[in-house]
């Protein structure tokens, strides 16, 4: 059994950058925890041509720069190697290829048990494992008869699979416009969306977009339940725009469901399809947390800006929106990171 004063769950940025400001916060040791092979959360999973949609200037942790001219957008490499090196500069232990199975609260403290027996002590415990482990896969009809390939973006890597095939992506998001834009110069690509593709300049008035949220207070004000009512739009410079039109890939309604051999578009017409690739999202889930009492009977975190509100000494950081605009992304975690410690700090044992 292993004591410290505070366990992290999660070795992506959110739990990279929570574990660098925990000594700040009064927190002498801070394990991490992670069930990868090695610090970088999701980002060595993404598919291979990602791109941040945030310059370098803005897409840094606490306390290191990120690399390069401020100006370019990292690959998703850059960002992994980035991770990678901040974590070896941590004053904290990472355990790695431990999957935390479950968090309870036992006399007074958290009791934090990995899969294999192992068991952690702490007073205070930070979930940060985002949502990239639960894809969100929609239930479409027909889906058990269709005999093509379904897979959701989370398992996407590159365009060379599909090569002459026809294929279908669905989803209106920057991840959906990104594969699209790429698979359309080696395949037959359609996208399929609820509503219209909204764009968003990337680039307005000559200033990167995230300049424009610094500077006016966008990009740290408190207007969550607003920014969640926000239809999703695509950040675009119009290289992605172009690419679509460039190589003939259409926009149609979600289709209404599979048949054997494609899809059923909602005017009744019925088209061949190789592959659907669902950039559908992902769902915030804490299994590890069943049976805490910090989740509602959906399953969701019960919490006030990362700060659990039905159990004391627990704290969440990289939830989308969790207190701004820029939380979940590189730029933001460690603003949501230190509130979530300060305010961890004044509880009481």
């Amino acid at each position: 059994m292993e004591h410290a004063d505070l366990i992290v769950i999660g070795a992506g940025q959110s739990g990279l950058a929570t574990a660098a400001l925990a000594p700040r916060h009064g927190f002498a040791r801070t394990l991490i925890l992670d069930a990868g092979e090695a610090p970088g959360g999701a980002w060595p999973h993404y598919y291979d041509s990602l791109t941040l949609f945030s310059p370098a200037a803005y897409s840094s942790l606490p306390g290191m720069r990120f690399p390069g001219d401020g100006d370019h957008y990292p690959s998703r490499d850059e960002v992994v190697d980035y991770l990678r090196a901040y974590a070896r500069r941590l004053p904290a232990d990472i355990h790695t290829s431990t999957t935390v199975a479950a968090v309870t609260r036992q006399d007074g403290a958290w009791s934090v048990r990995a899969e294999g027996g192992r068991e952690f002590i702490a007073q205070r415990v930070i979930a940060a494992t985002g949502d990239y482990g639960t894809p969100y896969i929609p239930d479409l009809p027909g889906r058990a008869e269709f005999t093509g390939r379904v897979l959701h973006a989370a398992d996407y890597r590159s365009p060379g699979a599909f090569a002459g095939q026809r294929v279908v992506v669905v989803g209106g998001g920057n991840s959906a416009v990104q594969i699209a834009a790429e698979l359309a110069a080696v395949a037959d690509t359609t996208l399929a969306t609820r509503r219209p593709i909204g764009w968003t300049p990337q680039r307005p008035l000559g200033k990167d977009l995230h300049w424009w949220l610094k500077h006016t207070g966008l990009d740290i004000a408190p207007i969550r339940r607003l920014l969640e009512k926000v239809p999703v739009s695509v950040l675009d410079d119009g290289r992605y725009r172009t690419a679509l039109h460039e190589h003939g890939v259409g926009r149609r309604e979600m289709f209404t469901r599979f048949a054997p051999e494609g899809v059923v578009w909602a005017d009744g017409t019925k088209v061949a399809v190789d592959a659907v690739v669902l950039a559908t999202g992902y769902r915030l889930t804490f299994p590890y947390l069943t049976g805490s009492g910090a989740l509602d009977t959906d399953g969701r975190p019960q919490h006030r800006g990362g700060i659990a509100t039905t159990v004391p000494g627990l704290g969440f950081v990289g939830m989308e929106f969790q207190r701004s605009f820029s939380s979940k992304t590189l730029r933001g975690a460690g603003r949501d990171a230190g509130h979530v410690l300060s305010q961890l700090r004044r509880q009481g044992t």
